[in-house]
């Protein structure tokens, strides 16, 4: 029976590190800190679901020996879906303030 192997969930560095690398892209034209961040965020929850869907097969076609790989499983991808929204919900609530700023 094949084991399944768990992808740890990225660790991301520092803010103040990656802010001086992004302010420089920027300029060049590259990608901000924002687009890499919620770019991270969007792959980590494409990758836990795949993790959950790949889980999900190996437990129904019995090759899964452990049974509570699955609900570890759907737990990562469940938590990285609400970090998605709430990164979206607060990128949303920035955006409404700066749009109610006066100039």
């Amino acid at each position: 029976m094949q084991m399944m192997e768990f992808t740890p969930i990225k660790t991301w560095g520092s803010i103040e590190g990656m802010q001086s690398k992004d302010v420089k892209q920027a300029e060049n034209g590259e990608a901000s800190l924002f687009q890499n961040v919620f770019k991270d965020v969007v792959n980590q929850v494409y990758s836990t679901q795949a993790e959950v869907e790949e889980t999900q097969y190996l437990l129904a076609t019995g090759q899964l020996d452990d049974a509570h790989t699955l609900p570890i499983a759907e737990s990562k991808a469940a938590l990285s879906l609400d970090l998605l929204i709430s990164l979206r919900n607060k990128a949303m609530e920035s955006y409404s303030e700066l749009m109610r700023m006066n100039v």
